[in-house]
């Protein structure tokens, strides 16, 4: 299998030359930019299959970045921080991000959740090439999803998600009516115990209701269940 390319965007050259030995080491290819500008530039020209991005950059700050991938581009997009309000957490995620983790941070953990990102990725590709079945078209009320295709409707429109937003629509229309509490949505949709908060989960749930409800503030199929988590209904 050929190597997987990681784009590093950091301004801090110690970190970046520490996250840039220990990727490769683990087997990555790694691509660096310094600052914001040059980082959406080299994602442009190299496509990288991930983006590792610091906040704070020069030219461009990250989360700027990010919006722009993630209009442009389905990769993982994973922020770095020294942030750690919870409403800079939720900042980032809304911008886009797939992942978030806070300076400091060991290695090992970043190491998890980049291998946990490829294994979704790896899951979506093998289903990919196979007909689409009746185990691949979810059908819900006036929702279709077509799991192997990764494409989403409500009413014959295309809904535009972003990869985290499809997962976390699939898991809880695969499993309608169930009531799911978020450190196992965190578990079975983010696929590694999440070492943030559990707000991403909220954040994320937000974020799609924004896209699938005729009105957010009242969702019909969304629904939260005080206390407990969330669930869907069709």
């Amino acid at each position: 299998m050929p190597e997987r390319k990681i784009l590093i965007v950091e301004d801090d050259d110690t970190l970046l030359s520490l996250l840039k030995y220990n990727l490769e080491k683990d087997g990555y290819q790694t691509l660096t930019a310094g600052d914001g500008l040059k980082g959406l530039e080299m994602a442009r020209q190299f496509k990288p299959e991930m983006v590792i991005l610091d906040w704070m950059l020069p030219k461009m700050d990250g989360l700027e970045v990010c919006r722009i991938l993630r209009k442009e581009m389905t990769i993982p997009i994973l922020i770095l921080t020294a942030k750690t309000d919870e409403i800079d957490k939720i900042l980032g995620l809304e911008m886009g991000a797939d992942d978030y983790i806070t300076k400091p941070f060991s290695l090992r953990e970043l190491l998890a959740r980049v291998h946990a990102a490829f294994r979704r990725i790896d899951m979506q590709q093998a289903a990919a090439p196979q007909p689409a079945s009746s185990s691949q078209i979810l059908k819900a009320g006036e929702f279709e999803i077509d799991v192997a295709r990764h494409t989403a409707k409500k009413t014959g429109q295309a809904l535009e998600l972003t990869p985290k937003e499809f997962d976390l629509l699939v898991f809880l229309v695969r499993n309608s009516s169930q009531v799911f509490s978020r450190d196992i949505l965190l578990s079975r949709v983010w696929g590694y115990d999440f070492a943030g908060d559990s707000r991403t989960v909220d954040v994320h749930i937000r974020w799609l209701r924004e896209k699938i409800e005729k009105n957010p503030e009242s969702p019909e199929h969304l629904m939260t269940i005080r206390g407990v988590g969330y669930k869907f209904e069709p």
